[in-house]
């Protein structure tokens, strides 16, 4: 064999794995597009964030009375959240056979007396999908003529109206400048005029008030000749969206005080004065003349920054927890975290973090803690914090938010409260009082 000469063997072994290794490289190439393809062909790339500003396509309510506001593939459940694949909640809208691009309408039928009552009905083209408890109903999807004669296909959005709001119960759909007012009980359709309002891309009834959305503002609207009363159009987002960053014309005192997002916490301190915390805002309602401020978390507590779980006010002290720690402020201005804090949630209350809602009663010296479905007491005289009395909550399983005050214990749920005229009464008591509004009963927002 001549010297520099390489066995032929060898070098076929060589090329060999020099020709393997290009095919490995090839497939691998080949297994990432696919993947990436497959991605953004079932939505997974671009997610929308509601944040941005997005043009919604359909907006309803769930048989819990939680908004659902749709966009493309996706779907956002409540005021904050994530987007959600709709195809994970309503499979049949995005399935093998149908590949959903957008919902076109939705509404929950909500007549006590109507055989779909709850049911919550999706417009897509010339389809209607009914569901009722996430399940679809038989026979489904059909033709929107054959349930709802007299209504045309592609439509841009709809909504239910109960009596008296309407003439009757009815719901109503919305096709460009067209306004169909479809009733219910005799399925008669009446066309109407709605001078004043812009064409909805997507509409809903929300705490007996009607919204309709077009792009990322609203109107809120009557439903019977669809006049706009007020200052509209508004940013969506500054009411019907949980986010840190809104439009430079937002007026950040209504869009706290009429939000219907729920708070996270609220208190009173000795004074009168209503601290409520929500995101990154929270709003102040002097106690000596009722009006309302709003601010940013961090310029006034600048420690804690945003979201803040629960607070209570206790001799000139406002006690804020978030997550494990809690923070420990001096009532003034500026407000002043003291030496040593924050400190842990279980250092200072004897509960691990995070607390739901916490509060103080006048004149005693017991935080109320609530975490979960079950209420604690801690002795706050005491040098040592423990807590002790834990009991279930009877009547409301999830709080957002608590206070006390002279006249008794709020209660936050969502958007609403209930006034408790005791401690007792709300522990274990056996009647759920009446719903108030958040926005509107204790802020004073009109709408």
């Amino acid at each position: 064999m001549a010297r520099g000469t390489r066995p032929t063997g060898t070098s076929g072994l060589a090329r060999s794995r020099q020709i393997v290794m290009k095919i490995l490289l090839a497939a691998v190439l080949c297994l990432c597009l696919a993947s990436a393809w497959a991605d953004h062909h079932d939505g997974h790339s671009d997610v929308p964030d509601r944040c941005l500003g997005l043009e919604m396509d359909a907006v309803t309510v769930s048989e819990e009375g939680t908004p659902f506001f749709f966009k493309g593939r996706y779907l956002f459940k409540g005021f904050h959240g994530k987007a959600e694949l709709v195809k994970d909640s309503f499979p049949e809208l995005d399935d093998d056979n149908h590949h959903l691009d957008h919902i076109d309408a939705a509404f929950r039928m909500h007549y006590e007396n109507s055989t779909d009552h709850d049911h919550i009905y999706f417009f897509l083209d010339d389809k209607v999908y009914a569901y009722y408890k996430h399940k679809l109903e038989d026979g489904f999807p059909k033709a929107i003529s054959e349930v709802f004669p007299g209504i045309p296909d592609h439509l841009d959005a709809a909504v239910v109206c109960p009596a008296p709001d309407c003439e009757e119960n009815e719901v109503i759909f919305f096709k460009e400048h067209e306004i169909y007012h479809y009733h219910v009980g005799n399925k008669k359709v009446e066309h109407r005029e709605f001078k004043t309002m812009p064409n909805c891309t997507s509409a809903f009834r929300y705490m007996e008030h009607y919204y309709c959305f077009h792009g990322h503002q609203f109107s809120k609207f009557d439903a019977k000749d669809g006049e706009v009363h007020g200052r509209y159009p508004k940013e969506a987002r500054d009411f019907f969206m949980r986010c840190s960053n809104y439009s430079e014309d937002t007026d950040i005192v209504e869009r706290e005080r009429c939000s219907h997002v729920h708070l996270d916490a609220i208190t009173s301190d000795d004074a009168g004065n209503l601290y409520a915390f929500r995101g990154h805002h929270f709003l102040f309602r002097d106690g000596n003349n009722d009006t309302v401020k709003a601010d940013a978390i961090e310029n006034s507590f600048k420690e804690l920054h945003s979201e803040v779980d629960a607070v209570f006010s206790y001799e000139d002290h406002l006690y804020m927890m978030k997550d494990d720690h809690l923070y420990l402020y001096k009532v003034s201005e500026p407000h002043t975290l003291l030496d040593g804090y924050p400190k842990s949630v279980k250092e200072v209350m004897g509960l691990e973090g995070p607390i739901d809602a916490a509060f103080v009663c006048q004149d005693d010296h017991i935080a109320h803690i609530i975490k979960g479905d079950h209420i604690y007491d801690v002795e706050l005289k005491g040098s040592s914090h423990t807590a002790t009395n834990e009991r279930p909550l009877s009547l409301i399983k999830k709080v957002d938010a608590a206070m006390c005050d002279p006249h008794g214990v709020r209660v936050v749920v969502g958007n609403h409260f209930y006034h408790f005229d005791s401690l007792l009464l709300f522990v274990a008591g056996k009647n759920i009082p009446e719903q108030h509004r958040v926005s509107m009963d204790l802020f004073g927002c009109d709408h």
